[in-house]
């Protein structure tokens, strides 16, 4: 059975001084484990006045979408340790849509799920080309990460280790959702479209939309260094 726990904060009320490897088996947050796998298809469409539909879950209830009404695809969620920390081996190329999702909505660090924003606004990490820098604005799925936990998301995550890329951004709204749409073919509910660039909210086709990731947009935006980030954020709460 799947079950969507309510949004909760594993690390509330501990220090934000930057992290240090003094945190043995860290895994962001956000990262998918081994066992948290797609739920079972139950999708229906639903039939809307003027010839349109809506894709729900036979079994919806309000957390399955996000604040603009888009459904989020379903995935199964392990137990947590004392931290309330996920458990499972790490899959490190997946996000977990539900954590994905509720951090992008609050602005929490995809680490450790505390608030992101820092004294110089809010931190975006993006691996070697994964952003055009030079053309803004820049689309991101990458959660925010917290001044603490900076230097850790880079060190944890393979794919930011060749190389990050550090936006500091003063603000960073939603953009839209990355995913697929669903329509009807042979007889049953399928994928019809999987768009190669993420829909901005309002686009008429997100009523037969399954959202894997939300996506925030970045127009007002410094690209720095880390260690020039490092040095910034320690003189700024000095």
């Amino acid at each position: 059975m799947i079950t969507r726990p309510l949004p909760y904060s594993p690390y509330r009320g501990r220090t934000t001084k930057e992290s240090t490897p003094a945190e043995p088996g860290l895994i962001p947050f956000v990262i998918q484990r081994e066992g948290e796998d797609a739920a079972p298809a139950n999708l229906v469409l639903q039939r809307l006045a003027f010839g349109r539909y809506r894709l729900c879950y036979r079994d919806e209830d309000p957390r399955d979408r996000d604040l603009h009404g888009v459904l989020i695809a379903r995935c199964a969620f392990n137990s947590v340790d004392e931290r309330k920390m996920p458990t499972g081996k790490p899959q490190w190329k997946l996000m977990h849509p539900y954590r994905q999702m509720m951090t992008m909505q609050a602005m929490r660090c995809q680490v450790c799920a505390e608030p992101a924003r820092t004294p110089l606004g809010y931190v975006f990490l993006a691996g070697p080309h994964g952003a055009d820098t030079d053309r803004a604005p820049v689309l991101t799925n990458q959660p925010p990460v917290c001044a603490r936990h900076v230097r850790a998301a880079v060190r944890l995550c393979p794919h930011l280790r060749m190389g990050a890329t550090v936006l500091l951004a003063r603000s960073a709204p939603l953009y839209g959702v990355a995913g697929v749409i669903y329509g009807y073919g042979d007889n049953s509910i399928q994928v019809v479209a999987r768009p190669d660039t993420p829909l901005p909210y309002g686009h008429p086709n997100l009523s037969t939309f399954l959202a894997s990731q939300l996506v925030r947009r970045l127009s007002d935006f410094r690209v720095m260094d880390l260690d020039e980030l490092v040095r910034e954020l320690g003189a700024a709460t000095a």
